[in-house]
């Protein structure tokens, strides 16, 4: 299958471990980013998996690119120019201390793209999903602006679109979220977020209390269908995460297609390793699932194992084939050595 992602990949520096920013004398290099996320995982499912964006035609651009390239995601579509990577910062927490990420991105290459840049209807051409996510027109205007041409030509070659919904708050307030975001919903297929996610980029709010556990189907019930009627999407999908501490969570998903709602089940994920990319390994599972399971159900439990798995690998990507995530879904949790 041909699947396309949209946005932005930057250079992700770390202390190593579990160290201070300001305790280090050097960072370890990651790359990593929404999308490009996605498109990793996709490819090593096994799929065509292409990664859009725009990129400095200097040796830091190059790195990028050879680092998507690398895990077999097609950069055909990438173009090259601008005057910079976009960065951030990334230190782990452990226990009752929060991981804590700090941006430097702006002036990145994508956030200051034009139109002509990208052909979106020769992109668009013979593909099967386009995936983008809220972190993109949060990036710029002219970054939203590439999101919806991109939304428009996927829909005029009959291209499923998903979007992670992704709310960042060190990148927009809500308000200007859903000035743009709510407008684009006309073109996406597969709406993909969490509770808080709903609300401040959609104005839609579960009637589930998710900090103190309670994340029954139920109080998720209404808010699915009213979205489903206001934006017509074929799913809307939600990812349950219960945060004990910086490395124990709980994390399920549910999924409505309009008919029935489906629960997966729960994973105690204890000690988490790196959580970034956790969301986006959900996406990508998802849209693995989706595209060649034969059921909503069965598509979502990919995705929550997929994701489940991420959590115990360092760095952005999610580096685990389909058929681990498949023995993990299946009920091989134990983490025995495979010999």
């Amino acid at each position: 299958m041909k699947i396309i992602t949209l946005g932005e990949i930057m250079l992700r520096l770390s202390p190593a471990g579990c160290h201070r920013f300001v305790q280090v004398d050097n960072f370890d290099v990651i790359w990593g980013g929404g999308e490009a996320n996605v498109a990793v995982s996709c490819a090593n499912y096994g799929h065509d998996a292409y990664f859009v964006s725009k990129l400095p035609k200097h040796e830091i651009g190059q790195a990028a690119l050879n680092a998507l390239r690398r895990y077999g995601v097609h950069t055909d579509h990438i173009a090259r120019g601008g005057d910079r990577v976009g960065i951030y910062y990334c230190e782990t927490g452990a226990s009752m201390r929060p991981s804590k990420v700090i941006y430097d991105r702006a002036h990145s290459s994508i956030s200051e793209a034009m139109p002509e840049d990208f052909d979106f209807d020769k992109i668009m051409e013979g593909a099967d999903w386009f995936h983008w996510s809220g972190i993109t027109p949060a990036i710029s205007d002219k970054a939203a602006e590439l999101t919806r041409l991109a939304c428009e030509a996927a829909k005029r070659h009959g291209v499923t679109v998903s979007v992670d919904l992704n709310f960042r708050k060190k990148l927009w307030t809500s308000e200007k979220a859903q000035s743009i975001m709510r407008p684009l919903m006309q073109y996406v297929d597969v709406c993909i977020g969490n509770e808080e996610d709903a609300e401040l980029c959609l104005g839609f709010k579960p009637d589930a209390d998710v900090e103190g556990g309670n994340t029954d189907a139920e109080g998720y019930k209404g808010i699915f269908e009213a979205m489903m009627k206001e934006f017509g999407f074929k799913y809307v999908v939600s990812t349950l995460r219960e945060s004990f501490s910086a490395t124990h969570n709980g994390w399920k998903a549910m999924i409505y297609n309009g008919k029935e709602f489906y629960q997966s089940k729960r994973y105690d994920i204890n000690p988490i390793i790196d959580r970034v990319g956790g969301g986006d390994s959900f996406s990508g599972g998802l849209i693995h699932g989706l595209l060649t399971m034969g059921s909503q159900a069965e598509a979502l439990e990919f995705a929550v194992a997929a994701s489940a798995l991420k959590h115990t690998v360092p760095g952005d990507f999610n580096l685990v084939t389909a058929a681990e995530v498949e023995a993990l879904a299946g009920g091989s949790a134990n983490g025995r050595v495979q010999r």
